[in-house]
């Protein structure tokens, strides 16, 4: 949430700025310099979003309570969110925290993830935050050879546990599948064996759902 700005007059002296604000002389010169510190677009736009744990707790339909947060483009923008929003670790449990390719839903339903699947990575609670961050920079930083194949990852804050997924577009591109899986357990130098999971089979029964693959 925006912070409320303060209004300085022109004439201002250097004693009265705060550390860090630029001086405006009334010629643009800080306009100007402002302008040289030059944004770092991302290849792809990646929207952050929440499912409100509250909203489960009604009897509504699935994916009601997942809305955006912010779209963001560029590293710096990245960061200046990053930098101000709860970590997983800080999260109630029962949330979902979603950061997807622009235009992709973060629902099976979406038609670019229906046929998809995930990769999911599990670790005890308040463990998640490295993973998480690590998974985002790999995702934002396209370092997934099969990048376009990838539609976004969750981090889910549960009772026991915290989970972190990867989601992608064709679960039934194996060569893909397995180049993700392992990917990223080498960026997050994750030890333990890892599963992808069918979203088709996860919709009957998330309990019962079996690996497709495993890396």
């Amino acid at each position: 949430m925006a912070e409320d700005t303060e209004t300085r007059p022109a004439s201002a002296g250097a004693e009265e700025r705060e550390e860090g604000e630029i001086a405006d002389d009334g010629d643009g010169s800080a306009a100007a310099a402002a302008g040289r510190v030059s944004a770092h677009p991302l290849e792809n736009a990646w929207t952050f979003w929440f499912d409100n744990p509250q909203g489960k707790s009604r009897a509504v339909a699935w994916g009601s309570t997942i809305h955006p947060i912010h779209t963001f483009s560029t590293v710096e923008d990245f960061w200046s969110l990053y930098n101000n929003i709860h970590h997983p670790s800080k999260l109630n449990v029962g949330a979902d925290f979603h950061c997807f390719k622009d235009k992709i839903e973060p629902k099976w339903e979406d038609p670019i993830c229906a046929n998809g699947g995930k990769w999911t990575i599990s670790c005890g609670k308040g463990k998640s935050d490295t993973f998480w961050l690590h998974t985002l920079l790999a995702l934002i930083g396209e370092q997934f050879d099969f990048g376009d194949e990838i539609c976004g990852a969750v981090v889910s804050v549960r009772k026991n546990q915290e989970r972190v997924a990867i989601w992608t577009k064709n679960a039934a591109n194996e060569t893909a599948q397995i180049s993700i899986g392992k990917q990223w357990k080498e960026f997050l130098d994750y030890k333990d064996s890892i599963g992808f999971v069918d979203h088709e089979d996860a919709k009957r029964s998330d309990k019962s759902a079996k690996n497709r693959y495993t890396v």
